[in-house]
């Protein structure tokens, strides 16, 4: 038996990120916590490393065919003092909603250095609370129950406590917008904290959390062997398999506190 009816799917639109009126990166990303986007995306990829870098952004008028404003373009001044990256270096800042460094050209390139000793970061968690992320981060989801296709990043304290949620058909739009919310809010560096995100953690992934000095980072999927070798390296404790029953502990599993 064959039936119609109407279905919600999730959105996804370009969003282009200008620096003084010269584009620098594309992303494909859900409208919305634009600037939290910006900003995340930014800081992780290590232009600014607090809100007071950027000295104002705003959306360009880009419109569509009937001339109404898409808000797609979000043009950024950098403070005085902040340099711009010269793009024509590294990387072609062109991301995809599944892959944020499509363009990138080597590992030696992406491969940020974090202005944190993330590392030296005592934080420590029960296996308890992590287990109990996962649930928490679904509860918290308002247009993954509408369309069941969008990625979600939370940001948790290390008692469990969420501080920030947000969703993007992109994983790593996600985990910019919580970056981004946090550097707003001037609380970068976030030692102290978990980081939880739908779907498998990647190599650019555990490079933003390193870049906004997240002790933990897990995810309810599988890690990469770049995002295992890159968390050992910077001192990141990597969590996969994160389910209400169990996890994978891939990396300096110190902090997990046992019974």
């Amino acid at each position: 038996m064959h039936t119609r009816r109407p279905d919600t799917v999730a959105s996804e639109e370009p969003l282009e990120i200008r620096l003084g009126g010269t584009p620098l990166a594309v992303t494909m990303r859900t409208p919305g916590d634009d600037f939290d986007l910006v900003h995340g995306f930014l800081a992780t990829e290590g232009v600014i490393s607090s809100a007071a870098d950027i000295a104002g952004l705003r959306y360009c008028n880009s419109v569509d065919d009937e001339g109404r404003n898409t808000y797609n373009v979000v043009d950024v001044d950098l403070a005085p003092g902040v340099e711009a990256p010269d793009t024509a270096l590294d990387r072609n800042f062109y991301t995809s909603s599944s892959c944020g460094v499509c363009g990138k050209a080597s590992i030696d390139a992406i491969r940020t250095k974090t202005a944190y000793d993330v590392a030296a970061d005592g934080t420590r968690l029960t296996l308890e609370t992590l287990l109990g992320l996962p649930d928490r981060l679904r509860a918290a989801q308002q247009v993954f129950d509408k369309t069941g296709g969008l990625h979600a990043a939370g940001l948790f304290t290390a008692g469990g406590e969420l501080v920030a949620l947000r969703e993007d058909v992109g994983r790593h739009n996600a985990v910019d917008k919580v970056v981004g919310d946090a550097v707003r809010e001037g609380r970068v560096p976030l030692a102290g904290h978990v980081l939880m995100v739908s779907g498998r953690s990647s190599f650019e992934l555990t490079q933003k959390a390193a870049m906004a000095a997240v002790p933990v980072l897990a995810a309810v999927s599988a890690p990469s062997s770049l995002a295992v070798e890159l968390a050992a390296d910077v001192g990141i404790t990597l969590i996969g398999f994160l389910r209400g029953d169990g996890c994978n502990v891939y990396t300096h599993p110190e902090r997990l506190v046992l019974d």
